[in-house]
């Protein structure tokens, strides 16, 4: 299996590299550390090869021993999606032992086969490859370090907002985790931290904090709402389904109270519009002239506006 065998080979490398304890070469072997991390994270790991080669506790013990932190981001990232994989996968397993193993959803790589072969699994290949295509849209990449004291602390305020009562969600994503790539998110749109991106990220912040409307917290944990969406979301969006009603209930009467009242007269097919010609007609007779002379005839088209009046 090549997916097993290279994962074999990293962690290897990884153990060799736990087992050092002199610091001469610290720089190379943070360079390589990373260097096969970026390789962990592009392989398509599945369940069986993490139970047979214990990976998920090679890589936790790089992150603890490590001091540099673009290792100690990534470590955390690939053990992140990892558990986020466990919550959707083991969901109907409880006494399965993998508290201490990470395990990845994602499906392995098919063995190469024969253009025979090939032809009698089309169907199957392509359910395989849309299933572990859905696995990694549905989880972005790990978020960027940064050193930048406002980007730390919205992501501390965004993190807060998110665990909320710290009540455990079954299903639910790492708050942490979330805080920091819905700021990346934001960030990324905007590209400063001006005025703009904090109120950006203060009206998530509060609407994620907001009690009247625990949804779109619930919804973001559990993966309804991704971080790339919740970042652009008005506040229209955001808000409550009572809101929502409410809202739509004061536009319904604002636009009640603005309409023009149907003048009082007599309805008619007989006359026909000028300008629309429609036969849906008011009209009003009103003594203008002398006694002797014959009312003013005003008429009103129901269907465009259009006023005349003849005699």
């Amino acid at each position: 299996m090549e997916c097993e065998s290279e994962v074999l080979r990293i962690q290897k490398k990884l153990d060799k590299m736990l087992k050092k304890d002199d610091s001469a070469d610290e720089e190379s072997g943070t360079d390589q550390a990373h260097d096969l991390l970026k390789v962990l994270q592009d392989l398509p790991i599945n369940l069986n090869v993490l139970t047979k080669t214990r990976i998920g506790m090679t890589v936790n013990a790089i992150r603890k021993k490590s001091k540099e932190d673009q290792v100690i981001t990534l470590a955390k990232a690939l053990i992140k999606n990892w558990k986020k994989f466990i919550n959707q996968g083991t969901s109907n397993s409880k006494d399965t032992p993998a508290k201490e193993e990470v395990k990845a959803a994602a499906s392995e790589k098919p063995p190469k086969e024969s253009k025979e072969s090939k032809e009698s699994t089309v169907e199957p290949e392509k359910e395989r490859r849309g299933s572990t295509s859905a696995v990694h849209a549905s989880f972005p990449s790990y978020p960027s370090h940064t050193t930048d004291s406002v980007r730390l602390k919205c992501r501390e305020m965004l993190c807060t907002a998110i665990t909320g009562d710290a009540v455990h969600v079954e299903g639910g994503g790492d708050p942490e985790y979330l805080a920091e790539m819905l700021e990346e998110c934001i960030f990324k749109e905007l590209k400063r931290t001006d005025m703009k991106y904090k109120n950006r990220v203060r009206s998530r912040v509060s609407n994620l904090k907001d009690t009247r409307n625990p949804n779109l917290r619930l919804n973001f944990l559990c993966g309804q709402v991704s971080p790339a969406r919740l970042a652009v979301m008005s506040s229209e969006e955001m808000a409550s389904d009572d809101m929502k009603e409410m809202r739509q209930k004061f536009t319904k009467q604002g636009i009640d109270s603005s309409q023009l009242a149907i003048v009082q007269g007599t309805k008619t097919d007989l006359l026909r519009c000028g300008k629309c010609g429609k036969r849906n007609c008011t009209y009003n007779q009103v003594q203008t002239r002398s006694a002797d002379e014959p009312m003013t005839t005003f008429v009103l088209c129901n269907e465009c506006g259009n006023r005349w009046k003849f005699c």
